[in-house]
């Protein structure tokens, strides 16, 4: 049970175990018990909590995920749990989800360590030099709360915002791509194929990187070689049910799968 020093104390790390339970018991929180008004600082509060559970102390965590509705919108950025990031075509039938939400995604992979100075002198630009690596990927959209994706704001943002898990495609060498005309299909189990282009939110999914560089490095550490970021969907959120399989394709760069 979370533990208040008064009507409207939040201890972080008491949500951060409370989720971690949650996440592996499939046992949804009740968003009427915590706090319905919290910081950013809050918020960062859990994330840090919870990537110490993993065991990421003096280095940022190895998988986040970053993004936002549109450039004029503040992003948003959380690091993943590891257990939860699989490769191409895994079975997530061990994992207890409570909502299933499909987003297809591209995943970028940093090739070189980045600390917070590094990162403060990177422009929108120059971020994407670091990159060696994409791939496409798949998020499972999830939630800890019985309200699930009606539960308050910061709440949904606590819980990794809303991350249930990562699966990524086989990788291949970065390079800049005219992202207006990049097309992605989405199958999921026996729904119609959904087909998008140049749907992405931020135009380019590279455009977010120097913000969560910075965020990343400021509150976690230094972001080592070999860490992933994926970059937000293309096709808006799709719901999933137990059993499907899910396929995920970008033209040109290729393709991920699971099953649910």
């Amino acid at each position: 049970m979370p533990h208040f020093d008064s009507p409207l104390a939040f201890v972080p790390t008491d949500l951060a175990h409370a989720l971690q339970h949650a996440t592996a018991s499939g046992l949804a929180l009740d968003a009427a018990v915590w706090p319905q008004v919290q910081s950013a600082a809050d918020v960062l509060g859990v994330h840090q909590a919870r990537a110490q559970m993993w065991g990421d102390t003096e280095r940022a965590p190895l998988h986040w995920k970053s993004g936002g509705a549109n450039r004029s919108q503040p992003l948003a950025h959380a690091p993943l749990p590891p257990q939860g990031v699989r490769g191409m075509d895994a079975d997530l039938g061990d994992i207890p989800f409570l909502l299933r939400g499909v987003e297809a995604e591209i995943a970028l992979r940093i090739g070189c360590d980045v600390d917070a100075d590094a990162a403060a002198r990177l422009g929108e630009a120059d971020a994407d030099a670091l990159v060696d690596a994409m791939a496409v990927s798949i998020e499972i959209v999830d939630s800890r709360w019985q309200q699930q994706l009606q539960a308050p704001e910061a709440l949904k943002a606590a819980d990794l915002l809303c991350h249930g898990a990562l699966v990524l495609g086989e990788w291949q060498p970065y390079r800049a791509r005219n992202w207006a005309l990049q097309r992605c299909s989405v199958q999921v189990g026996r729904q119609p194929l959904v087909e998008r282009q140049g749907s992405h939110s931020l135009q380019d999914p590279a455009w977010l990187l120097s913000q969560w560089l910075c965020h990343a490095t400021r509150h976690f550490g230094t972001v080592q070689a070999g860490t992933v970021v994926t970059t937000g969907s293309w096709c808006g959120l799709l719901l999933a049910a137990k059993e499907d399989a899910i396929r995920v394709r970008f033209d040109g760069i290729g393709e991920a799968a699971l099953q649910l």
